[in-house]
């Protein structure tokens, strides 16, 4: 069985490691890996140069143009549709496997459906109200055969978009499963791999876009600063936003805070899974709408500061405090995390995706799954009245 892997993100890489590794070591399995979008990308950090040390990649799709505008990345849509209906071609994969809801993943899947490819869809039924990876994440969903959800009421709602339940399986969330195997670094080495000593407090701020939001990031953004410049004793370490719709605003926002603040102050493009695990050991919190603050964040105990409605719908712990994207928000958002009651709250937070143990539950359904008539698909109707 020829299983194809698609990444585009760094983010997404990671979270796929595991997976790639155990479909590598399976005698039964082939892996076959195709890389695109920003890890093709000088400006996102070229890193496809990391999977290349752990990885034999098969194909790279260029897609990605100069332009983060709305026009420009339904260009690139476009043109990575047809990159990989050839590369599908050449490497007559069994089955590809995605994960999430980026719009490059999309035209990976649009591909796949129409040259008559199973698909298999990771960490769908999931929401985010603030984005068009919503409506991205549930298409993926109704194109893909197979569905892997990372809690039982994600797995409910692939099945109330009329997916079948047999084919439908609960294995947590990827992310844990990097902490439970990676070797972290301790606070030396790490502080060493960044070239910054951390301060009394710490927080690790990253942003994205909100596509669907009217106020522009830039806005969004510079609030979020201006709560920041307010803290005392605190260093920040920035990861910089991904190539959606005006993410290149965000992140030359980025760069002119750091270059103004470098005592207390550093940026990344990427960290890597690596040193950004790592990274959760020692800080106080995840700031910012990133999905890794509900998603790994409680099983370090520490707080998450998650702005704005990016995240808006995700199941989440009580280490996660939400707020508006307005300065006196944030501001009262940081005040509750550093208050001795959230402190002693986060002491027993659980996270709740799961025990670190989704990739080796996804290579057995994998490899026990019918494919027979997989292609073909009925839809599952619930039965209810309006």
């Amino acid at each position: 069985m020829k299983i194809c892997i698609v990444t585009g993100t760094r983010a997404e890489y990671g979270l796929l490691y595991w997976l790639m590794k155990e479909i590598e070591a399976d005698k039964d399995l082939e892996l076959q890996v195709i890389v695109t979008g920003m890890h093709l990308s000088s400006e996102f950090g070229l890193t496809y140069k990391e999977i290349e040390q752990e990885f034999k990649i098969d194909k790279k799709i260029e897609m990605l143009l100069s332009s983060d505008t709305h026009i420009g990345i339904c260009k690139s849509m476009g043109l990575a549709q047809i990159s990989f209906a050839e590369a599908y071609g050449e490497l007559k994969p069994d089955l590809v496997v995605v994960l999430g809801d980026r719009y490059e993943i999309f035209s990976a899947v649009s591909s796949a459906m129409i040259s008559n490819i199973p698909i298999a869809h990771i960490h769908g039924g999931e929401t985010t109200e603030g984005l068009i990876d919503e409506s991205i994440r549930h298409s993926i969903t109704k194109m893909s055969q197979l569905h892997f959800t990372s809690i039982e009421e994600y797995r409910k709602r692939v099945v109330q978009l009329g997916e079948d339940p047999s084919r439908v399986f609960t294995v947590g969330g990827l992310g844990i499963e990097n902490i439970k195997r990676l070797k972290l670094l301790s606070k030396e080495e790490f502080e060493k791999s960044i070239d910054f000593n951390l301060n009394k407090k710490n927080i690790l701020v990253t942003f994205h876009p909100v596509t669907l939001e009217k106020a522009t990031a830039k806005k969004q953004f510079q609030e979020l600063l201006l709560a920041i410049d307010e803290l005392e004793e605190t260093n920040i370490i920035f990861t910089k936003a991904n190539s959606d719709t005006d993410g290149r605003v965000i992140n030359q926002m980025i760069d002119e805070y750091v270059s103004k603040n470098s005592k207390k102050a550093v940026c990344f493009t990427s960290l890597g899974q690596l040193r950004y695990l790592s990274a959760l050991q020692y800080i106080d919190a995840v700031v910012g709408n990133s999905s890794s603050g509900l998603l790994e964040a409680p099983s370090f105990k520490i707080g998450t500061i998650n702005i704005g409605d990016r995240q808006k719908g995700r199941i989440s712990s009580e280490s996660v405090i939400n707020c508006k994207e307005t300065k006196k928000e944030i501001n009262k958002a940081f005040e509750q995390l550093y208050s001795k009651e959230f402190q002693k709250l986060l002491e027993k937070v659980q996270n709740p995706y799961g025990d670190g143990c989704s990739s080796q539950k996804i290579v057995e359904i994998l490899k026990n799954i019918k494919y027979d008539n997989l292609l073909k698909k009925s839809f599952y109707d619930i039965g209810f009245t309006l």
